[in-house]
């Protein structure tokens, strides 16, 4: 059964039914992992969804902050979610295909803007949620599964527009890509984006503090698909749409898609 599939921050699901709706008519991907939906559950603009063929969804919301959900073509059953480091947010939730594949949508945090778990608060359940995700799929490993989502580090040195201006600002720092490792490691998770576009800069994130994020062109990989070990090479296609930071009322994030031949 092959399908598409794209991960986006959409920064606030409701304000940007919009583009969200723009993406499902223009791209159609199969399925649409959100995050970031700043929505309780049942606020979500899911009918202009459905209408364009999106008739499943899984989500895990609250108001104002954060939240995670799953728009598919497919039929899709809710296998539940992780309160990772006991925040108590909406930053997860599994979904399990016919084809018994299933799919994580994450949203790690951001973890504030210092660097030092000491000053900031944030900073440090960041990396307490990167070690309890590390913990879980050590303790078991996934099979047959796909995870994607913002998860708020760009591992690699092409992953930013400046590696050495940015090794010590949150989502580069060492000890980030460190934490972040270990969990593709304890999960044997494969990247299937830097897979099928192993070389050069690529960026899935522009700050809207940029006057011409465009021309600017200061960006970071933010956003990650990856598989497990067992149906990695399955994966292909892998693209950013980086249009949609474009588009009318943007995210500052893009879509990023991959392809699986499941």
């Amino acid at each position: 059964m092959p399908f598409s599939l794209a991960t986006w921050n959409i920064n606030s699901v409701r304000l940007r039914e919009p583009i969200v709706c723009k993406l499902l008519q223009e791209e159609g991907p199969d399925i649409l992992c959100l995050q970031e939906c700043k929505s309780p559950v049942e606020k979500i603009p899911t009918e202009q969804f459905a209408e364009l063929g999106y008739k499943y969804m899984i989500a895990r919301g609250q108001k104002g902050y954060n939240g995670v959900a799953t728009l598919s073509k497919l039929p899709i059953e809710d296998v539940g979610d992780k309160d990772f480091a006991g925040l108590g947010h909406a930053r997860h939730v599994a979904g399990r295909l016919e084809n018994g594949v299933v799919i994580h949508n994450f949203y790690v945090p951001a973890g504030g803007d210092v660097p030092d778990r000491e000053k900031n608060i944030k900073f440090g359940q960041k990396l307490d949620y990167l070690t309890e995700m590390r913990d879980w799929f050590k303790a078991s490993r996934p099979e047959k599964a796909i995870l994607v989502g913002d998860l708020n580090i760009a591992p690699r040195e092409d992953d930013v527009w400046s590696h050495k201006q940015l090794l010590k600002v949150v989502s580069h720092t060492p000890i980030e890509v460190e934490h972040f490792n270990d969990v593709m490691d304890a999960g044997g998770w494969a990247d299937v984006t830097r897979n099928d576009i192993p070389e050069g800069q690529l960026y899935s994130w522009w700050s809207y503090r940029a006057r011409d994020w465009d021309a600017a062109d200061k960006g970071r990989r933010l956003d990650h698909v990856w598989a497990s070990a067992d149906i990695a090479a399955a994966g292909h296609s892998s693209r950013v749409l980086r249009d949609a930071r474009g588009w009318e009322k943007p995210s500052d994030h893009a879509p990023v898609f991959a392809e699986f031949d499941l």
